[in-house]
């Protein structure tokens, strides 16, 4: 199923879109799909009891009329576009979801909310979900690692972006979209897609709609194009395309490749690593490296901290260090490294109840903080894994170090069904009882021999 790279992207999505069965999808790859959706349902149940599901649930209410689909953990349906947005804020919410390291996106929160949409609204099977999911996914995870972390350089949220587009082709292989028509949606997604990351500023909550509203717009770009609404066939590489008026200068090192080679023989979505903490994934070598020397601090008084991470990720998680150096709230909290280290070498751990606020303002933690210094990481393995390292001086004068080349939850370290159900446990009990959530969980196991409604209703209650 290889392609030629002198077929355009948008066109090589198109045809791998169009063309990839159910059954060419690879087992590893399905059972790798389960785990991803599993991982964001129960992330979708923990986030409606934070502050931000009940605003944006009560304006889709207000917008959809309370007819339609399922919204995860409600008893009130809306129409899809709806639906998807609400759902994509809950997948994202917490920004615990899984990211795929090299092309740094979300993927199932770029996908999973247009697909839970659009199937359940057809009456569709759960095997044409699962392999829209994949589809999506790997359109995501490729457009991602084609263009080496650009987004993040000129302001953009890169799932904000990409999802216009992983939504589009899910949406339209679902609708039954030809290889034109995907193409056409492409091009109609290239002129809604955005995600500004100015929520970085002051911790405020548009990060979470991106791929919400994105999943709103893939749905929108498929509808119409399946329609016959003509969109432009350069969306990515025309003059003044995604990667012209996106990347700036960024533009020169794309590598095209991972658009149109390898279709279909190689699946990047298997290599997407799930997050076994809830805070910005750049973060999570370091977190791993302070967790490694609690125990060996052993409630030794630290005089200071410096803290090693990539160096592309610094103005994200690391820049302005005054200013990440004093988090005063959830969102500052997740993208601080001075915060994160602090409180895990502190506690010992670093979960969603290190992320109260009484946990954030912990004078403690937030002294500790103040100590950290940020540095680039001169042995990271960035972008293949979000490495990280931590050198602590205690005040007695013995200076403690850890590095860890490759983060937890990504590559040998990948998560199993197991852990990932004790993650998905852990947070939905949160929201529901657990043979609640046990009920969804099997749902998505057997999501291959149901109906994408059987999983609809025990995401609403119901029993599948």
């Amino acid at each position: 199923m290889q392609t030629t790279s002198a077929i355009g992207p948008s066109a090589a999505l198109a045809g791998f879109a169009e063309r990839v069965s159910f059954d060419e999808i690879p087992t590893e790859v399905l059972e790798r799909a389960r785990i991803h959706i599993l991982d964001g349902l129960g992330l979708a149940v923990a986030s409606t009891v934070f502050p931000y599901a009940k605003p944006t649930l009560t304006a889709v209410q207000e917008l959809s009329g309370g007819a339609g689909c399922t919204v995860i953990g409600q008893a009130f349906r809306a129409a899809p576009r709806d639906a998807a947005m609400a759902n994509g804020v809950l997948i994202h919410g917490l920004d615990y979801d899984d990211t795929h390291l090299e092309a740094i996106v979300h993927p199932t929160a770029a996908v999973l909310p247009a697909v839970l949409a659009v199937a359940e609204d057809r009456g569709l099977s759960g095997r044409e979900a699962l392999a829209a999911f994949c589809i999506g996914m790997e359109v995501c995870i490729r457009l991602g690692a084609a263009v080496k972390g650009g987004f993040h350089h000129t302001g953009f949220h890169a799932t904000g972006v990409l999802a216009h587009f992983s939504s589009a082709i899910a949406a339209g292989r679902l609708m039954g979209a030809n290889a034109r028509q995907h193409v056409d949606a492409f091009g109609i997604a290239a002129s809604t897609a955005s995600g500004v990351q100015v929520f970085l500023e002051e911790g405020a909550w548009t990060k979470r709609l991106h791929p919400g509203w994105a999943a709103a717009g893939g749905i929108t770009a498929a509808t119409l194009a399946r329609h016959g609404f003509v969109g432009p066939t350069r969306a990515l590489e025309g003059r003044f395309g995604l990667f012209d008026t996106h990347l700036h200068e960024h533009a020169k090192v794309v590598d095209p490749s991972f658009l149109t080679e390898g279709l279909g023989d190689r699946w990047m979505m298997a290599d997407t690593a799930l997050k076994p903490y809830p805070v910005c994934h750049f973060i999570h070598g370091a977190a791993d490296a302070a967790l490694a020397l609690q125990a060996e601090i052993a409630g030794a008084e630290i005089a200071s901290v410096d803290i090693l991470l990539p160096q592309d990720t610094l103005k994200i998680v690391a820049e302005p260090i005054e200013h990440k150096r004093n988090a005063r709230n959830e969102y500052e909290a997740k993208f601080s490294a001075p915060f994160v280290v602090a409180s895990t070498l502190l506690r010992g751990r670093f979960g969603l109840s290190d992320l109260t606020e009484e946990a954030i303002a912990d004078p403690a933690v937030q002294a500790l903080a103040r100590r950290c210094s940020c540095h680039a990481d001169p042995k990271s393995l960035f972008p293949e894994y979000f490495s990280g390292g931590v050198k602590v001086t205690l005040a007695d004068g013995r200076v403690l170090s850890q590095h860890v080349p490759v983060n937890s939850g990504a590559g040998d370290k990948k998560m199993t069904l197991d852990e990932t159900t004790e993650k998905f446990l852990q947070n939905t009990a949160l929201a529901i009882p657990e043979a609640q959530a046990m009920r969804i969980r099997q749902a998505v196991i057997d999501l291959e021999h149901l109906e994408l409604a059987d999983l609809s209703a025990v995401l609403r209650g119901g029993a599948a």
